[in-house]
């Protein structure tokens, strides 16, 4: 699976943005999401419930059909 990581950063980073006011543990995964390997970052969206099937390039393509 060809991931693009650069959105599913994006979008991370803004699902932990929105709860650092609700949440004191939403900085300390704001900071590691920021900086984490890729690997790391997929194990973050996978235990926040995160379809990786929307990050796979190539897909935006096939939706359109």
């Amino acid at each position: 699976m060809d991931i693009d990581f650069d959105l599913l950063r994006d979008d991370l980073i803004n699902y932990f943005g929105t709860a650092i006011y609700y949440n004191p543990l939403a900085q300390t995964y704001l900071i590691m999401v920021s900086n984490c390997s890729e690997n790391k970052l997929t194990e973050i969206a996978i235990n926040n419930n995160f379809d990786l099937s929307k990050y796979e390039r190539g897909k935006e393509y096939e939706k359109i059909k």
